[in-house]
């Protein structure tokens, strides 16, 4: 991280000059089509990027945590995406105009390493999930998906790494270009081995050094 906490505090402090606004799990922040009321700062809760195929079903983009902005690319862009930004889970953010928070990054460099943390982030993110594809079969896709969401969202507990970000089958499947039953059936293969376990949406991760050994 190239941020100081005096650089991330000058971002939050930024941001708390907008709206605080609170969100219930489920609901949406931004709709498909509408232009965002502003950027985007997480407090507390998780926020999911994602948009509808051609087939009706949603594509799981990003899941965005604490201390992360969205949306990134119409922040400077102005440019229109038909993504989705809803609360996963109990959510406060901090909305600021898009005209104040340009302005701000255009004149105070202490806000420029903190964004190009997270937009850094962003773009690590986004090629894993590309390098994911490079895997031949669905669990090999699944498993490196795990690591990924693991090292983003992994807490360490007695029964192994929870990640701490709930994950539907659907959302799993669109991340590892598969069918939502291929994506169940391979959880369910790796839970039968002792290796994972699901229970409401948390996937832990029992046994890391057999997971590992299925793309290693």
């Amino acid at each position: 991280m190239l941020a100081s906490p005096e650089q991330q505090q000058a971002l939050l402090d930024l941001f708390k000059q907008g709206s605080r606004l609170e969100y219930r799990k489920g609901e949406l922040i931004i709709r498909e089509g509408d232009t965002p009321g502003g950027v985007f700062y997480i407090e507390s809760g998780l926020v999911k990027a994602y948009d509808i195929t051609r087939y009706g079903e949603e594509n799981l983009l990003i899941i965005r945590k604490p201390e992360e902005i969205f949306p990134i690319i119409w922040a400077i862009t102005e440019s229109k995406w038909h993504v989705m930004y809803e609360s996963l889970s109990p959510t406060v953010v901090y909305r600021l105009s898009r005209k104040k928070y340009v302005e701000a990054i255009m004149t105070r460099n202490e806000l420029l390493a903190p964004l190009l943390d997270i937009t850094l982030q962003m773009y690590r993110i986004q090629s894993q999930r590309i390098l994911n594809l490079e895997y031949r079969t669905a669990r090999e896709r699944l498993v490196s998906f795990l690591f990924i969401m693991s090292e983003r969202f992994g807490k360490q507990t007695k029964n192994g790494t929870v990640i701490e970000a709930p994950l539907r089958q659907q959302d799993i499947a669109s991340s590892i270009n598969t069918s939502r039953e291929t994506a169940s059936r391979e959880l369910s293969a790796l839970e039968k081995k002792n290796i994972l376990s699901v229970e409401k949406m948390l996937i832990t991760i029992v046994d890391e050094t057999k997971l590992r050994r299925i793309i290693e």
